[in-house]
């Protein structure tokens, strides 16, 4: 920058710094998203059935479906105007983890809406409504929670602020919060657990093992303060004065949330708004970091090599968080799970919490104000960065070339209804999942569903540090790091004590430690525990029991009947994928060594694909060793997307016969699927091994084409 327009710049923040103001007090006018509608209490109305489930979520629609199919009487009272959750709430591109561990009516649904992600989210809800009205559940729409009335240690019924009591056997919580399991005074914890609660090396703050290089503001020295390096003049906002803690420290803060919103890029798109409560100033860091350092090139999807970052996701459809000044609103939810927060680092795990630090409705209207604070947020973002001046040219340009998406949220002014919330209260349980579980490393046999995404935390604050003797500031909290296979999720992790709670199950904000719960928090596995939860809910009717008495045995034998998958083998498929020609083989048929990532954005084949996550360069390969049905000439192909963020030298090993040819492949470059590694004359089998060895960005790899090509 000159120093003339650097100037001018600092004048400008010094100046809107000053009338800068928190947002979220504005009422919404109809056609505006919103968290929580007020209702005037009708008069008292019971309603009596066997399952009751509280939260809208595709955990609450799967426990509703599948109580009802066990012939259960089951309703379905969602907090919004909605079912679906974030599925019908814009998370479209769905994390699905290993594909194969997926069954039961999740991959009903997938199937029966045609395809794993991408899909519209109307048409998720329009699914959702129409499973439950074929199950014949009842669904009640804007029903906010009142209160419990609790018999020693059971749930008797659940009053809405409608007056209307549900009075049921058995009741699921289902909420992204926990607030129905609150209301029962079942022990609950809020936050990051320190690493020596459970011997995790992602657990607490500033891990080891993490993506501690990844939107961090490209590592430079970017100044946190109003006036460049004085700190009288000031923290920017955005950034915590908070004082972080120590390596493995606990605190009681929560990964950040965003809206994920839908965009499109056609003629009749809606230009992002400007919200009623703009502020420029709030967005004084991300203009600084847009302007530090020419060299820096902006990818607007997401990107690990050096000076490059997003600051945003731009595709088609769903877009999240993508940079290090991004849609996700860091520090701004801490209030939202339970209405508290105190600030400070803990050492040693605190004792549960259990009960209501405040009547639901002041929750509700906090909630509402923190809803409306992160919507000005994003919006202002988005307008932004689609029209400051202080957003360099070229890159407003490309932003601006996107709006909302004119089919979707209609009602809410085409923004998404549903904010996500992607970690709330976390129940505690007799049995703690944790990062020993997602590793394999304690496998429990009380199975009730496969969860296989990567343990994956969003930041959890942005904070002041010193790098080389300099003030600069760094987010922090936020990782990915897989695993070797899926893994089982215990059943009593989605039960309270039984001295707590003997009638409910908690499919959502179950007993995890936040490690965990960042791999468990996925749309597809709530869906699965769901409907575990539901069929677990009938079977403790049946047999006039508590949850927790419920035998394993028989629950599993039913789960299975309905196509739950509850253990994870290696068998491999190998069979030709329907939508490609020839032979093709997926990536979860591959043979993997090292630790593989399993991504889902933009599979060629399958629902999946696998990448090494731009790490552990040289421990990491993936062999296909592939049968053909017939001797042949064969055109053999490596199949990924190709992307900016590709490795262009990634080693490739094809093994025939005793004839092994090796050869290195730009994955920045590829066809409609992928590269060809040429012709190869091949008898009965072959062998391709992919490696990330001295790769320069990510090496993915998604599956094997052979094409059997003429005879000359």
């Amino acid at each position: 920058m000159t120093n003339r327009k650097q100037a001018a710049w600092l004048m400008a923040v010094v100046v809107s710094a000053a009338l800068h103001v928190a947002a979220g007090n504005r009422v919404n006018a109809a056609g505006e998203p919103r968290y929580y509608e007020q209702v005037e209490p009708g008069q008292p109305k019971l309603i009596e059935c066997d399952v009751a489930v509280y939260g809208g979520t595709p955990a609450g629609v799967t426990a509703a479906i599948q109580a009802a199919r066990e012939g259960k009487k089951a309703v379905l009272l969602s907090f919004n105007r909605h079912v679906g959750g974030m599925t019908s709430g814009g998370l479209t591109a769905t994390d699905l983890g290993r594909k194969d561990s997926i069954g039961g009516l999740a991959l009903e649904f997938y199937n029966r809406i045609g395809k794993a992600r991408d899909y519209r989210p109307s048409e998720a809800e329009t699914l959702f409504r129409k499973m439950l009205d074929e199950a014949g559940v009842k669904v009640l729409l804007t029903r906010a929670l009142s209160s419990v009335e609790m018999q020693r240690n059971r749930l008797v019924s659940a009053t809405m602020e409608t007056g209307e009591t549900v009075r049921a056997a058995m009741f699921v919580d289902s909420t992204y919060e926990g607030d129905l399991l609150a209301a029962a005074n079942v022990s609950y914890l809020v936050g990051r657990e320190p690493a020596s609660a459970y011997d995790e090396s992602l657990g607490g703050q500033w891990q080891t093992v993490s993506w501690k290089n990844v939107y961090q503001f490209c590592r430079l020295p970017l100044s946190p303060y109003v006036i460049p390096h004085d700190p009288a003049s000031g923290l920017l906002p955005e950034i915590a004065a908070e004082t972080p803690g120590k390596p493995g420290d606990g605190d009681f803060k929560v990964q950040a949330y965003n809206f994920r919103i839908q965009l499109s890029r056609g003629a009749d798109r809606i230009a992002f708004p400007k919200p009623p409560e703009y502020d420029a100033n709030r967005y004084a860091l991300l203009t600084r970091f847009l302007n530090s350092d020419d060299r820096i090139e902006w990818r607007l999807n997401y990107t690990t090599d050096s000076l490059t970052d997003g600051p945003i996701q731009m595709r088609k459809g769903d877009s999240n968080n993508a940079g290090s000044f991004s849609s996700d609103y860091v520090g701004g939810n801490y209030r939202w799970p339970d209405g508290t927060y105190k600030p400070g680092s803990i050492t040693q795990l605190q004792s549960p919490r259990r009960g209501l630090p405040m009547p639901f409705r002041e929750l509700y209207e906090l909630r509402e104000r923190i809803f409306q604070d992160h919507v000005n947020y994003q919006q202002g973002l988005m307008y932004l960065l689609a029209n400051d001046p202080r957003v360099p040219e070229a890159l407003r340009t490309r932003v601006s070339a996107w709006g909302l998406d004119p089919q979707e949220f209609q009602e809410s002014g085409f923004w998404p209804h549903q904010l996500y919330v992607r970690e709330g209260r976390r129940m505690v349980s007799d049995y703690v999942i944790t990062q020993a579980d997602c590793e394999s490393r304690r496998v429990v046999e009380d199975s009730v569903g496969l969860a296989s995404y990567p343990m994956d935390s969003h930041f959890c604050q942005r904070v002041v540090v010193e790098e080389n003797g300099v003030q600069t500031v760094r987010n922090e909290g936020g990782f990915g790091y897989s695993f070797p296979k899926p893994y089982p999720v215990s059943y009593r992790s989605i039960v309270p004590r039984k001295n707590e709670c003997e009638n409910l199950l908690v499919p959502v904000c179950l007993s995890s430690s936040h490690v965990a719960y960042g791999s468990i928090r996925m749309e597809p596995v709530f869906m699965i525990l769901g409907q575990s939860a539901g069929t677990a809910a009938a079977m403790t009717i049946d047999n006039d029991i508590a949850v927790q008495d419920v035998d394993y045995a028989t629950l599993k034998d039913t789960l299975e009947r309905d196509g739950q998958r509850l253990a994870w083998d290696d068998k491999s498929v190998r069979k030709p994928a329907k939508t490609l020609p020839g032979l093709v083989t997926d990536d979860t048929d591959a043979q993997t060594t090292g630790s593989w990532t399993s991504g889902a954005l933009s599979p060629v084949c399958g629902l999946t694909y696998l990448h090494d996550g731009n790490n552990g360069k040289g421990e990491k390969t993936a062999t296909f060793k592939i049968n053909v049905p017939k001797p042949g000439t064969y055109e053999v192909s490596l199949l990924y997307v190709a992307s900016d963020n590709r490795s262009t030298k990634t080693p490739v090993t094809v093994s025939v016969g005793e004839d092994t040819k090796e050869m290195t492949v730009n994955q920045r470059e590829a066809t409609a699927v992928g590269s060809s590694l040429g012709n190869f004359r091949i008898n009965d089998s072959m062998i391709v091994t992919v490696s990330n060895r001295n790769t320069d960005g990510f090496v993915v790899v998604d599956g094997v084409q052979l094409l059997l090509q003429p005879q000359q």
